[in-house]
C-alpha cells in the first residue's frame, strides 16, 4: 500500500523538476514593451481593432503596423498614453470627436429577445429570454454590435461622460 504512494510521489517530484527545467531552457524571450502596451489596453479582446485580441494589437502597435488609435474602447485617452509610451507623434484628426460610448437599453421597448446579448463580445448585456435586459456599463466597449442586432431599436449608444481621466485637449483649428 505504501509502495504505490511513494512511486507516485517520486514520479510527481521528478516530472515537476523536469517541467521547471524545461521552462527555463525553452523560455521564449519577448519584447518587454509589448507586455507594457498590452497591460495598458483594456484587455476585453473585443476585436474592434481588427486583431485577434489585445496581445496581437499590442504587438502590431509596437511594430508600427497599427496606429495607437486602433482601440475604440480605449478612446483618445489611451491613444495619447500609447503615443507617449512609444515616443511617436499622434494625429487624432477627424476622429478626435469620437469618444468612447456605452449601450443604453430602453426598458419600455425591450421585449427580451436576447439577440443583443448573443452578439455582445464582452457579455456586458445581462437578462434572460422574455425579460428586460440591462447593460453593465464598465464591461461595455461601445462596439455597437448590440445596437445593430436589436430588432426593437431599443438600444442607443451614449457617450461616456468626460472626466479628468478621459478629457483630452482639443486640437487647435487652422484659422
Amino acid at each position: 500500500m505504501v509502495a504505490p504512494i511513494v512511486v507516485l510521489y517520486l514520479m510527481g517530484l521528478i516530472l515537476g523538476f523536469l517541467l521547471a527545467y524545461a521552462a527555463k531552457v525553452f523560455k521564449v524571450e519577448s519584447n518587454p514593451i509589448v507586455k507594457e502596451v498590452e497591460e495598458m489596453l483594456p484587455n476585453t479582446h473585443c476585436g474592434q481593432c481588427g486583431f485577434a485580441g489585445c496581445g496581437a494589437a499590442a504587438e502590431a502597435i509596437v511594430d508600427g503596423k497599427a496606429d495607437p488609435t486602433c482601440c475604440p474602447p480605449g478612446g483618445n485617452g489611451l491613444a495619447v498614453k500609447l503615443a507617449e509610451k512609444l515616443g511617436i507623434s499622434l494625429q487624432l484628426g477627424d476622429d478626435a470627436e469620437n469618444i468612447p460610448a456605452f449601450a443604453i437599453i430602453n426598458s419600455d421597448l425591450c421585449t427580451g429577445c436576447t439577440r443583443c446579448s448573443k452578439v455582445c463580445p464582452t457579455d456586458a448585456i445581462v437578462g434572460a429570454n422574455k425579460q428586460i435586459h440591462g447593460v453593465i456599463r464598465k464591461a461595455c466597449t461601445g462596439c455597437t454590435a448590440c445596437e445593430t442586432a436589436c430588432p426593437e431599436d431599443c438600444i442607443t449608444m451614449q457617450p461616456d461622460p468626460t472626466t479628468v481621466a478621459t478629457w483630452t485637449w482639443p486640437q487647435p483649428s487652422a484659422a
